[in-house]
């Protein structure tokens, strides 16, 4: 299929969360379960030794494939299933070797920057964990959250994770729906996204924001009820919807970037 890198402008970074949600209201227990069974099958994968957390880190790219083709899917009237993961493997052999490469350059280059994190902070993010882990004292987790050098390693844990983020943003797609080899479906996203940099700062900032609203509304309604403890409880089902519904989008920065995946959706 042939595509065509588009410009548009900042303002559609905000109609992107909107029509993820505007989808996922029409199927949200249909698109709720994909994303649940993609992390349980990421929660025990992680548990097989040696090789088992580099797999699930290299199959993150299929997750947002997935619900790209989910979504699509859905506009279409088809069916919402997890099968849809491993939809871009039933294609042809040159696609599928595509996929692999992408999703084992992604595990190699998290994992880098991962290990470089690491000894950036030596060690004082994995630290923090265990101390949330076993409920440590506060005085010893606000000395951790203090030392610079745990800032430092969380500048360059999530800044190098947003820059890798942006050369595999679209690439799986371009590779399933354009066919395009691994690199030329790097340098496409990479391109795009830089293209339509107003487009994507919207798009997280409108994110962040509506996270925050949500926050501070729970936080406000629950205190004035007195049952401030009740705000933890539904942060686990709203993390589940906002998650659900960012992949949801996915396919809407896809389609505006390239012109479509070649399927033309049912008017609204």
């Amino acid at each position: 299929m042939s595509l065509s890198l588009r410009t548009v402008p900042a303002r559609q970074g905000a109609l992107w969360m909107r029509d993820g949600f505007r989808l996922f209201s029409k199927h949200p227990l249909a698109f709720s379960l994909m994303f649940v069974v993609f992390m349980s099958a990421a929660v025990i994968g992680s548990a097989v030794p040696l090789l088992g957390g580099a797999v699930v880190l290299g199959a993150v790219p299929l997750l947002g494939l997935g619900f790209m083709i989910a979504s699509e899917s859905a506009l279409n009237n088809g069916p919402i299933h997890p099968g849809h993961f491993i939809a871009p493997f039933r294609g042809d052999a040159r696609r599928r070797r595509a996929q692999l490469v992408l999703c084992a350059a992604f595990g190699v280059s998290t994992v880098g920057v991962m290990l470089l994190a690491h000894w950036v902070d030596d060690g004082a993010f994995g630290e923090l964990q265990k101390l949330m882990a076993e409920q440590a004292p506060a005085a010893e987790i606000d000395a951790l959250l203090a030392d610079p050098r745990f800032f430092n390693g969380l500048l360059v844990r999530f800044g190098l994770a947003g820059l890798l983020s942006i050369p595999f943003w679209h690439a799986p797609a371009l590779v399933h729906w354009g066919g395009q080899g691994p690199a030329q479906a790097l340098f496409s996203s990479t391109l795009a996204v830089w293209r339509n940099k107003g487009a994507f700062v919207v798009y997280l900032l409108s994110w962040l924001g509506i996270i925050l609203l949500f926050g501070t509304f729970a936080a406000l309604a629950f205190g004035l009820l007195g049952m401030r403890q009740m705000a933890g409880l539904v942060a686990l089902p709203a993390g589940l919807i906002f998650s659900t519904v960012f992949y949801v989008s996915l396919l809407f920065t896809f389609t505006d970037s390239f012109g479509g995946t070649g399927m033309r959706p049912p008017p609204p």
